[in-house]
């Protein structure tokens, strides 16, 4: 069924707020998703009804805190078409689950002399980990360049993938650009130069069908609070046997399977990656996000953001802005990065506020592709199943207020 925008704007209490005494047009999602009341409800009936630690305790609340947790887990993986529960870690998002590959996996298996190849539209938690570990072993980190469109040189990948490559990490959507990467031609080139790839998630999951198979990625990286979910909770997914090969990432309770004095062995996977207590009821949330957005449809969320994205797309040229990234919405996401005329991103940004408009303005942790586009900055408007044309509107005529002020 066609996603209802207007009825699904009522299930987000926050959204009946006002900002600045004007009704709220929250067009950030890119940055974060708001919650709905099916999310924040379940969260209050874990810590309610649920609260305790897991795995540890035999009795009947351990249980059912255990079950909740295992059970967000599954659905978890079945958003992303795992087809094991055990090739699911949960992290605190995808900056975590990124470095959690970068310490456990990369750190004994790229020496000097090879090579890790990210792309120039990387988000810095897809790109730091990298300069780090370059830093460390003496491997050489590489860039795949875009095009004037926002797009891979896909053109240039023999160059770029050789048998010096051990790893490729790319985003299967950017957060600036919007562009969806071909993760699958990438992942063919990849494993035919004996290297992984790693994806990073974050930005599409919440907005088109992703399947791991499909993609056939080693690890993929998203995060639950730009999905509906709370903060604090994501998923590393990573095909089982390079999990189990794969050293511990922090050492304490659970990861472990037996202790002496000198020595222990670990816990079976995924476990062996989950150290201490974990945040059981974001992940409790995380898991009821995977099934809020599972009611309403995900090819029903990527159908309306094609829509919304290309109504913008329109109204944004028809006021003269430059927009990043690519013309095609059948190539592009739900975000949104534009410059309009002489008005400088964070003023533009600061003017729409006062209309009780929400966009992002900057750089938007991804300074080297700025640097590509040749610009400080962006303003960026993200979309998402809350979203309406209307919102749209009031956003442009926030901006024409932005060109009045700046001449």
């Amino acid at each position: 069924m066609p996603l209802d925008a207007e009825v699904v704007r009522k299930d987000f209490p926050i959204l009946e707020t006002q900002a600045r005494g004007k009704r709220l047009v929250y067009l950030d999602s890119a940055s974060t998703s708001q919650k709905p009341r099916q999310v924040i409800e379940r969260i209050v009936a874990f810590y309610e009804n649920e609260n305790a630690n897991v795995h540890r305790g035999v009795y009947e609340l351990g249980e059912r805190a255990t079950a909740a947790y295992e059970g967000a887990r599954s659905a978890c993986g079945r958003f992303i078409g795992a087809g094991s529960h055990r090739s699911i870690v949960f992290t605190r998002g995808t900056t975590e689950a990124i470095n959690l590959v970068r310490f456990a996996w990369a750190r004994s298996r790229v020496h000097e002399g090879d090579e890790v190849l990210v792309t120039e539209m990387e988000h810095h938690s897809n790109l730091i980990p990298w300069q780090l570990l370059a830093h460390e072993t003496g491997a050489t980190l590489r860039h795949l360049p875009i095009d004037d469109a926002g797009k891979l040189r896909m053109d240039l990948l023999e160059e770029f993938i050789t048998d010096r490559t051990k790893l490729v990490c790319v985003s299967l959507m950017s957060n600036v650009l919007g562009t969806i990467n071909p993760i699958r031609a990438l992942a063919d080139a990849a494993h035919s130069a004996g290297a992984l790839i790693l994806v990073d998630g974050a930005q599409a999951a919440p907005h088109m069908r992703v399947d791991v198979n499909e993609l056939d990625a080693d690890f993929f990286a998203y995060s639950s609070h730009k999905m509906c979910g709370p903060t604090g909770a994501g998923v590393l997914y990573a095909r089982e046997h390079l999990l189990e090969e794969m050293d511990p990432f922090h050492g304490g309770g659970e990861m472990i399977r037996e202790v002496w004095p000198d020595r222990a062995t670990w816990n079976e996977i995924p476990y062996k990656f989950e150290a201490g207590t974990p945040a059981v009821a974001q992940a409790v949330g995380m898991g009821a996000a995977v099934g809020y957005l599972e009611g309403i449809g995900i090819d029903a969320v990527r159908a309306h953001e094609q829509q919304i994205t290309a109504y913008a797309l329109g109204r944004l040229a028809d006021a003269g802005a430059i927009v990043y990234g690519p013309s095609d919405v059948a190539e592009r996401g739900g975000t949104v990065s534009f410059n309009l005329g002489a008005v400088h991103p964070h003023d533009m940004a600061t003017i729409v506020d006062q209309e009780g408009v929400c966009i992002r303005a900057g750089h938007h942790c991804a300074q080297p592709l700025m640097r590509r586009l040749g610009v400080p900055a962006t303003a960026r408007a993200s979309f998402y199943i809350y979203n309406t044309n209307e919102d749209v509107d009031v956003l442009m005529e926030a901006l024409d207020k932005a060109k009045g002020w700046f001449g």
